[in-house]
């Protein structure tokens, strides 16, 4: 037999008394909720304790349940990793390999930049040079050292002059052309440059020494008082080099003297600058005339 399509609670008054306290129960619960919905419009922070004591009930449960998702992640993060170390450690290589490219790239930019503002000072300074020019040749090897520089006759260069760079001397014009002149460089065996020591001037010579070093010399023989580390520059005698120049840096010595490394290599200086003689340019008469080229050296 179907059942009813109504269900009645009967004639049991446990049946019809829950029935009836179940729907009065329903009926509070919705005037209650009306009630607390009419005040929270009317007063926005009518619950706000009530409100912040319940957040601080399950705050305890939301800190759980957030460092557990922070733990899940953290795991797949990880097994992600793991499976693909490979492809990332790749990818990571070519892309450090393509950094120190650019690194290497910024640090020649620099280097050139820096020369580039040397030498303008140099232009700018109270001695202010013949020309500036390129040192487009020199001689590493040979016995002889030469050097060719993009300056010449048309730009004002004469020979005698000294060429120097931002970090030291180099040398002195021997040849001149149109556009281009020949140097004689310091480091050659023809080449004598009166020089002393930076820190109490003591007198000496610096000889080219054709292994690309100079030979100091003594002016006075005796005890040698020169130490490795001991800086020379230009003294001024002579009237040719004006005083000051940074020429050689010793590095070991010798019975009447030292070995010095030159300061200014010009295998790796770039550009130069021509300097007028010094005697002229100071106003200074000398009676031997013009200095002429270096004795001994072939045209």
């Amino acid at each position: 037999m179907a059942p009813p399509s109504t269900r009645r609670t009967g004639f049991s008054r446990r049946a019809q008394y829950g029935t009836f306290f179940g729907y009065l129960a329903a009926l509070i619960g919705a005037l209650m909720g009306a009630a607390v919905l009419v005040a929270s419009y009317l007063d926005k922070g009518a619950f706000t304790a009530a409100r912040g004591f319940a957040a601080d009930i399950v705050a305890p449960a939301g800190e759980a349940v957030s460092a557990g998702r922070t733990g899940v992640q953290t795991a797949g993060s990880i097994l992600y990793n793991w499976f693909t170390w490979g492809t990332t450690n790749a990818r990571m290589e070519h892309e450090l390999a393509i950094a120190r490219i650019r690194l290497a790239e910024a640090r020649a930019i620099a280097g050139e930049n820096a020369r580039l503002k040397t030498m303008l000072a140099l232009r700018d300074s109270p001695d202010r040079p013949v020309a500036t020019a390129r040192l487009i040749a020199s001689s590493a090897s040979s016995l002889r050292r030469f050097a060719t520089i993009s300056a010449g006759r048309e730009d004002g260069v004469a020979v005698g002059m000294p060429v120097r760079s931002p970090l030291g001397l180099v040398g002195r014009v021997l040849e001149t052309s149109g556009r281009t002149a020949r140097i004689l460089l310091v480091t050659d065996p023809e080449s004598v440059v009166p020089v002393r020591r930076a820190r109490d001037g003591l007198a000496a010579f610096a000889q080219g020494h054709g292994d690309g070093t100079v030979q100091i010399r003594l002016i006075s023989l005796g005890v040698n008082p020169l130490k490795p580390g001991d800086v020379f520059v230009t003294s001024g005698s002579g009237g040719l080099y004006r005083p000051n120049i940074a020429v050689a840096v010793v590095v070991s010595l010798t019975r009447d003297g030292a070995i010095a490394r030159l300061l200014s290599d010009p295998t790796t200086s770039e550009f130069v600058a021509v300097d007028p003689v010094f005697a002229e340019a100071a106003g200074i008469p000398t009676q031997a005339g013009p200095l002429p080229p270096e004795a001994g050296v072939p045209n």
